[in-house]
């Protein structure tokens, strides 16, 4: 019955709020979908793509024998696997600013369908969802953590429990902007922790961090390194985009 229910109630809320294409004003047959022409420009990620940070290649046999990138080779990430739904480009971003910044968080659900396709495998793995931590300055002022909606709306997907403040900022962090991998890093260093409450539900268990958008990877390196250090068995990253290396193409 609570089948029924829930289709009941998805009908009534197409009656009275007839769907709408995720990035324009076309309607679509249900909700958090793309109409054709918006779906014919949204750049998923999909195959050929490095194996460690998930950043697509431009061709077959970029990334060589073993897969990976060349900055995944010359200096590999903590973490597993990471993976991103999209391609981080104008559509993209026109989908993830608004879900940011325009008090859109009801695109966190048709986001984490995306998210929970790319990585499929990622999901059955994790024990545990955490997403990256917002410092308390910017929570205040965007109202809520648009890493936590995704992680939270992963969980239900997948069965796995998320715990949304495992993570936090120990300090602000100006805006990463344009600045190199190396510089992110540097900016980003003891800028995340575990929390001590929270240890034990990362401890031994594999860690599935989401965030929303993917450039250099120093974020969840932070992050990673913080969870690792806590004493998580394993890492992997998933995240709604990815931003794609101009290297690669």
């Amino acid at each position: 019955m609570s089948g029924v229910a829930r289709a009941a109630g998805r009908a009534v809320l197409d009656l009275l709020l007839p769907p709408t294409c995720l990035t324009c004003d076309r309607p679509v047959q249900a909700q958090g979908g793309f109409c054709a022409a918006c779906f014919a420009r949204t750049g998923f990620v999909t195959e050929p793509l490095c194996g460690r940070c998930g950043v697509p290649f431009g061709h077959l046999g970029a990334g060589g024998a073993e897969q990976l990138c060349v900055a995944c080779r010359a200096d590999p990430p903590p973490w597993g696997r990471a993976r991103g739904a999209l391609r981080y480009d104008a559509q993209a971003a026109r989908l993830l600013l608004a879900f940011k910044y325009a008090d859109r968080p009801e695109l966190a659900e048709p986001l984490a369908a995306m998210m929970a396709r790319a990585g499929a495998a990622l999901l059955r793995q994790a024990e545990v969802i955490v997403p990256v931590p917002l410092h308390r300055r910017r929570l205040f002022a965007r109202r809520y953590n648009q890493a936590a909606l995704l992680a939270q709306a992963l969980a239900r997907r997948g069965g796995v429990v998320a715990v949304p403040d495992l993570l936090r900022r120990e300090r602000w962090t100006a805006p990463l902007g344009d600045l190199s991998r190396a510089a992110r890093a540097e900016r980003l260093s003891g800028a995340v922790a575990v929390r001590p409450a929270r240890a034990a539900l990362a401890a031994g268990r594999h860690v599935l961090l989401v965030d929303d958008v993917m450039t250099t990877g120093a974020t969840a390196a932070a992050c990673t390194a913080a969870l690792l250090a806590a004493g998580a068995a394993g890492v992997d990253v998933l995240v709604a985009a990815r931003v794609p290396d101009p290297r690669l193409g």
